[in-house]
């Protein structure tokens, strides 16, 4: 298995569930040559809160999205999804074991720029296959899919009831 450059800097992130995943996820992504920014946490503390450290992986993602894109774990990965897509220009995925179509779909049709992983549910070399499957995909030009984005910003930037 083998990553090739990506041409993003990646912002990595995680809470005490996923620590020991980012800690191997974070010395193989260096190890294949990527640019990385650890986010933490920079220790394992049972009690730690995992909106301090995904804030600010989503964060620097949402300030460069073209540029960057995001890698955070968790238990289940499904609250710290929902933390960083509360950031603009922020499209996270969760992936926890199961059909790895998911990652596919997540980068063609919806240009997923953070990768949150069930660090619970899958084991590391899994989300090393993720990760690979997940920077090899390329987004699907159709007019469709972009559209879609679009409206996904649009309408979640804006505060009103439908």
């Amino acid at each position: 298995m083998s990553l090739t450059a990506i041409k993003k800097h990646i912002h990595v992130a995680c809470d005490h569930a996923g620590f020991a995943h980012k800690e191997a996820i974070v010395a193989w992504l260096r190890e294949q040559g990527e640019s990385v920014t650890d986010h933490g946490a920079m220790a394992y503390d049972a009690e730690d809160d995992f909106p301090d450290f995904i804030s600010r992986a989503a964060g620097a993602v949402s300030l460069a999205p073209e540029d960057s894109c995001g890698i955070i774990f968790g238990g289940s990965g499904q609250g710290e999804a929902m933390m960083a897509n509360r950031f603009p220009k922020v499209r996270t995925t969760v992936f926890y074991g199961g059909n790895s179509e998911i990652i596919t779909l997540s980068r063609a049709h919806n240009d997923a720029n953070v990768l949150s992983i069930g660090a619970r549910f899958v084991d590391v070399e899994e989300v090393k296959e993720c990760i690979v499957r997940w920077f090899s995909t390329p987004v699907l030009p159709d007019e469709k899919y972009r559209r879609r984005n679009q409206k996904i910003e649009k309408i979640t930037r804006e505060v009103r009831i439908i």
